[in-house]
């Protein structure tokens, strides 16, 4: 009992480093333990998360609701949560019950782990270590994402990502690897990039174009005032 005592003080410490570590915003530990939401879902997740595996009823749910009632944070009880998990400002941050999120992850606000099926199987993603997910992003269904992960702000990822891929877009779709040997990020080619590329570039030559033809409109318009002034003139005369 000592030693588990001691291990969840471990846990909860390390919780603290992670924050400082990943916030410039955090200046102290007590900051973080009073005004992180993030701290606080996880602590009553920890509680919520034993009561559920000793399948206590009612008692998890209740937790749950009271968390997301004070941080604004919904983590169902039945998520596997690593050590080192850090969620930045959470606002909006939903978690399924048949998450399981490795260690060193970080959520932004306005993310959701969610599910596609209404079955009682595993539906909800799985986040291995070092992955981080941006704000307002969308992981749909029983996908993996890989170690070192990257997924872009505001997108929506319904398949599989490999190891130290970045993954932007909606639906998501891989821009770039991060070499893990040097740190160096790697880009790939993106045919929607490009296409849209070359849609600004064909709308600036059409642009040219009219310029063009506007140009030599007017000047034909004004070299035929110019010659009928002249016949206009000996038209008078006579």
């Amino acid at each position: 009992m000592y030693a588990l005592g001691m291990g969840l003080i471990a846990e909860i410490r390390d919780d603290i480093r992670a924050t400082l570590q990943r916030d410039p915003a955090a200046r102290s530990a007590a900051a973080v333990m009073l005004f992180y939401p993030g701290f606080h879902a996880r602590l009553a997740h920890r509680l919520a998360h034993a009561l559920y595996r000793r399948r206590v009823p009612l008692a998890p749910l209740a937790i749950t609701y009271a968390a997301r009632f004070v941080t604004g944070i919904e983590i169902h009880p039945g998520a596997t949560i690593g050590p080192r998990f850090f969620i930045d400002h959470g606002m909006g941050v939903v978690v399924g019950e048949t998450a399981e999120i490795g260690a060193d992850v970080m959520l932004y606000q306005g993310v959701t782990l969610g599910g596609t099926s209404t079955r009682r199987v595993k539906r909800h993603p799985t986040l291995r270590d070092g992955v981080v997910v941006g704000a307002g992003a969308k992981v749909i269904g029983a996908v993996t994402i890989g170690e070192n992960a990257r997924v872009g702000a505001g997108s929506v990822v319904v398949t599989n990502v490999p190891a130290n891929a970045t993954i932007v877009g909606v639906p998501g779709h891989i821009v770039a690897f991060r070499d893990e040997s040097n740190g160096v990020l790697q880009r790939l080619p993106d045919p929607e990039w490009e296409r849209m590329n070359d849609l600004d570039r064909r709308m600036r030559e059409l642009h040219d174009q009219l310029d063009h033809l506007d140009e030599h409109l007017r000047d034909l318009h004004d070299g035929h005032h110019s010659e009928e002034e002249p016949a206009r003139e000996r038209a008078s005369r006579g």
